[in-house]
């Protein structure tokens, strides 16, 4: 453990899949770290993330005094995850680490897979994981089960929102390490608003394409207006596993004309291609699009699910009930028909990022929770 509770620490951050929020959150978090004094690394698939995880590890790199480094690490159970773990271990030890910081449930469950230490201790952020998965079915029985038989070998949980801590306890249990809620955070540059763009939509929708963001249900709500008669376009800005059979949804529904796929881009992009930003998820924890968002004052509606209503705080006009096409679509007719009070609830929500969702506050408390766990041994 460190000399003393100020010693700049070794912490090594491990994720699987080097994409969306859970990576943002990942590199926020080591530039943070580092800037404070800290030896950071990052441990990440090799698998997925293509060029552009490559782009980010590069420009992160010289950043990070231990390193960057890709393993092969399968999204499900596979017979080579012990070979990784071996690999993974044989690093951890090579570092001589303070932290081992795992995101997401496979990383977490390689850092928790090593021994307990007089030195380092274990830290698991799960970021929805293997909490998405229902109890009630298959996947769902054997992570839990698998969770369950790793809670006692991890010092500190930190949670990115009350929902996922409360989901964690409730499907899991409660872990006998200490526990504490951290909000992601976004850079003050972020707070600069985006101007919408000449050709925007009525909607956008920025993100990853997998069935639990729900870009589906976002199509079908607009097929649902424009059979009412509302003329609503849409752009959708992003890409993922999903793609090819959300652009075959489309063409079935008939709306060529009406929804347009742009791409990934980088988020406050997307968010000028449209004069509403639609979140309609089936579950999330803590999704980063609505805090950058909230951030730059664009206005939103989204579906109340996960940590979402968190980061909205009193701003509730904005959520629509999840996983409802009719819902969404009613939310979707009223923002657009009110979007003077639509733009206002967007400026009284950037007040409140500003406050409870910066990036300084999420490394600090990080940082606590570290030290609180050092402490507690």
């Amino acid at each position: 453990m460190p000399e003393t509770p100020d010693s700049p620490l070794r912490i090594l951050h491990a994720v699987r899949a080097p994409v969306g929020g859970i990576f943002r959150h990942i590199l926020d978090l080591a530039v943070g770290q580092a800037e404070r004094g800290h030896s950071v690394g990052i441990l990440a698939d090799s698998l997925t993330g293509g060029e552009r995880a490559d782009a980010a590890l590069k420009e992160i790199g010289p950043k990070l005094k231990l390193g960057v480094y890709r393993l092969a690490i399968r999204r499900e159970p596979h017979p080579v995850d012990s070979v990784t773990s071996l690999h993974f271990l044989r690093l951890a030890r090579s570092l001589k680490l303070d932290v081992l910081h795992g995101h997401g449930a496979k990383a977490g469950a390689f850092v928790r897979m090593k021994g307990k230490s007089k030195k380092a201790i274990r830290v698991y952020t799960p970021h929805g994981g293997s909490l998405h998965y229902p109890p009630g079915t298959l996947k769902g029985a054997v992570y839990g089960r698998m969770e369950r038989a790793l809670m006692n070998r991890t010092e500190l949980f930190l949670f990115e929102s009350a929902f996922a801590r409360d989901t964690y306890q409730r499907v899991i249990g409660k872990p006998a390490g200490l526990i504490r809620c951290v909000f992601n955070g976004v850079t003050a540059s972020e707070f600069d608003p985006v101007p919408v763009s000449e050709d925007a939509t009525d909607l956008v929708y920025v993100g990853e394409f997998r069935e639990i963001k729900g870009a589906d249900l976002l199509i079908q709500a607009v097929a649902r207006l424009r059979a009412d008669g509302k003329p609503i376009t849409l752009t959708l800005a992003g890409d993922g596993e999903e793609t090819e059979a959300l652009k075959a949804l489309v063409s079935s529904l008939n709306l060529g004309e009406a929804v347009r796929f742009i791409g990934h881009v980088r988020a406050r992009f997307g968010f000028s291609k449209g004069k509403l930003l639609v979140v309609p998820s089936r579950g999330d924890s803590m999704p980063y699009v609505v805090i950058e968002a909230a951030a730059a004052g664009i206005p939103m509606i989204a579906a109340s699910v996960g940590g979402i209503p968190e980061i909205l705080g009193p701003h509730t006009g904005g959520l629509f009930v999840a996983n409802s096409i009719g819902a969404m679509a009613d939310a979707i007719e009223s923002a657009l028909a009110n979007m003077d009070a639509t733009r206002e609830r967007a400026r009284n929500l950037r007040e409140r990022i500003f406050v409870h969702f910066s990036q300084k506050a999420m490394v600090d408390g990080v940082l606590n929770g570290y030290r609180d766990a050092f402490n507690a041994r």
